[in-house]
């Protein structure tokens, strides 16, 4: 049995990783096709300035992100540094999953919120914090506390920030070379230099205004992604797969939006915190949670 398990938490693993890496690689193909759309309908020179422009202004945006997020988002949740004496339980519960990781110890926060929830933050394991709410104390055991924080820990085992730093920069970049394109040819007319077709010109047109719609949809994909790899690698850290699996449903039954959560923020937290509705779909941060559940238990 112990074998069949591990290769189940191995394989959804692998799966994972080789689905995110297609999808990252799918999101600088779209880049690619985007820059010859931009190009057939403006000059080239022009739309090399407009991808380069896009390129720094994306890059800046998530260098700051990737540096500062963190303090921003504890700023902003107002979560407090959990004390290692009256929170010992759940300091004894990140520790020993740290070291199961095979990473330091986060830095562990509490958020003063009804609703249970919980979020990984920190751009790298030495600069990593897990934060979990009040509610989240008061609503699980043992056992399905230590599946939501190895499920946060994973985020920051698999170096999640990163990864999704690099999709921002990624969607930064169409977003703003389709804001820009668009308005350049607001302003010129919309009249471009030479023969071409005017089928090609709508199609590159068409092809300019979905794709912020297009990145984003690619984004939340990835993101969801990466809630599954973070079930799966919680489970294999645990042993368990359903502590987190009865976390979750407790979540869902108790279906609380979390107060201190915004839509920016949303994709760090182990549930979306931001709706009471079960968000499922394409633009969605996290995969449906009976997804999750379903998959848990299989394992």
């Amino acid at each position: 049995m112990d074998k069949k398990i591990r290769r189940d938490f191995h394989d959804e693993i692998s799966k994972n990783k080789v689905k995110t890496f297609f999808l990252i690689a799918l999101f600088i193909i779209f880049i690619g096709v985007l820059g010859v759309a931009v190009s057939y309908i403006l000059s080239g020179t022009f739309s090399f300035g407009i991808m380069t422009f896009a390129g720094i202004i994306a890059i800046i945006y998530a260098l700051v992100g990737y540096y500062s997020g963190d303090k921003i988002v504890l700023a902003s949740t107002k979560a407090t540094k959990a004390d290692p004496v009256k929170y010992i339980h759940l300091h004894n519960v990140v520790e020993g999953l740290a070291m199961a990781a095979g990473i330091p110890k986060p830095n562990v926060y509490i958020v003063n919120d009804p609703s249970p929830n919980a979020f990984a933050t920190g751009r790298d394991p030495e600069h990593a914090s897990v934060a979990v709410t009040t509610g989240l104390l008061k609503t699980l055991n043992r056992e399905e506390l230590e599946g939501v924080i190895a499920h946060e820990m994973s985020h920051v085992q698999n170096q999640d920030i990163k990864i999704m730093t690099l999709v921002t920069v990624l969607f930064g970049i169409i977003t703003v070379v389709s804001d820009i394109a668009l308005r350049s040819m607001f302003f010129s007319g919309g009249r471009s230099k030479g023969n071409k077709s005017s089928i090609l010109i709508v199609v590159a047109l068409v092809l300019v205004v979905l794709s912020p719609i297009i990145g984003l949809v690619i984004q939340m994909t990835i993101s969801r992604n990466r809630e599954y790899l973070a079930d799966s690698n919680g489970a294999k850290l645990t042993r368990y797969p359903q502590g987190l699996a009865n976390a979750l449903k407790k979540i869902a039954n108790l279906n609380i939006p979390t107060k201190t959560a915004t839509k920016g923020t949303a994709h760090l937290y182990i549930s979306n915190p931001v709706s009471v509705k079960k968000v499922s779909g394409l633009f969605s941060t996290h995969p449906p949670i009976e997804e999750r559940i379903k998959r848990l238990e299989s394992m």
